[in-house]
């Protein structure tokens, strides 16, 4: 095993947006000598099976596995202990398993006690998406300069981790190894919290008796726009990924929650001056983002100067 981007055979289990883009971007830069793929749902198969973006479209988890050189688990995180436990048994020795979940300490707690010795299991997760889903919502360029971050447990073989590394970068990937706990706080912040906000605030201006919902649809201004495209995320990738990260997540929760206050009291009390440092102190962090080049003028898909070339 090397640094080689390249696999003999790659399984995707589940074949959603990220799935979908894996075996877009995978095809496009010549990463995988076959690309076979399964997902729960029949009807999901057949329109992979219509798209032609995979080699072979299978029933079962075991029968996608068969043979794999790399797997990835494309699949919510509560439902990798279950598949991981299915299919070990069908595992080629050597193989590297992984998946594409933002919670990574559930993941390696009900994934690695149920994979054979001879697995390497190098979970990850591209920090990457759109609030679409389904096998039609992939495209191969998801990937191309954000971040995945990979989480090897204690003891996973460097050149196991450096051949992921590897496959994720020819996708245009930037790639980072860390802890799977660490990972989980970083993502709390950057990831979970937001997307809680971003539900509650969309959930609350429904709810609102005085204001009606073509109102609030009508006029919806830049923030509250975002705020309903994130919202629009797949809600079972995102109840399970709250559960399994919850106390990373209330950590962040309890922070937010103080800081919420004092710009409370700030507004009740007019005091300006404590708004004005709040509002300049974060601008800051915006632009701190923008400089290293983790924004775009548009979201994380449609960027017509974010282009994957065939090599």
């Amino acid at each position: 095993m090397n640094a080689d981007p390249h696999f003999r055979r790659v399984a995707l289990i589940g074949f959603g947006l990220i799935g979908g883009s894996i075996a877009r971007a995978a095809k496009l830069q010549g990463l995988a000598g076959e690309i076979v793929t399964t997902a729960r749902s029949e009807k999901t198969r057949a329109r992979v099976a219509e798209l032609g973006i995979v080699d072979q479209v299978v029933a079962t988890n075991a029968e996608a596995v068969k043979d794999a050189d790399l797997v990835i688990l494309c699949i919510p995180v509560g439902a990798c202990g279950a598949v991981a436990q299915e299919i070990a048994a069908h595992l080629k020795p050597g193989a590297i398993i992984s998946d594409v979940g933002s919670v990574k300490g559930a993941v390696v707690r009900d994934m690695a006690p149920h994979l054979p010795k001879g697995i390497h299991f190098v979970p990850a997760h591209p920090v990457a998406g759109t609030e679409h889903s389904g096998p039609d919502s992939g495209f191969a360029e998801l990937f191309i300069n954000r971040w995945c971050i990979l989480t090897p447990p204690d003891g996973t073989e460097t050149a196991a981790t450096e051949h992921l590394r590897a496959f994720w970068a020819a996708m245009g990937a930037k790639v980072e190894v860390m802890t799977p706990d660490h990972h989980d706080l970083v993502l709390a912040i950057t990831s979970h919290l937001p997307h809680l906000i971003a539900y509650t605030i969309v959930g609350t201006a429904d709810e609102l008796a005085q204001v009606t919902e073509s109102e609030v649809i009508k006029f919806s201004a830049g923030g509250f726009r975002d705020f309903t495209r994130i919202a629009a995320s797949d809600p079972t990738m995102w109840r399970d990924v709250f559960l399994a990260n919850k106390e990373a997540v209330l950590e962040m929760l309890g922070t937010f929650t103080e800081d919420l206050a004092k710009l409370t009291r700030a507004i009740r009390r007019g005091d300006g001056e404590a708004l004005f440092d709040h509002f300049t102190r974060t601008r800051a962090i915006r632009r701190g983002i923008v400089e290293i080049g983790q924004d775009s003028a548009a979201p994380d898909f449609g960027r017509p100067h974010a282009a994957l070339k065939k090599p």
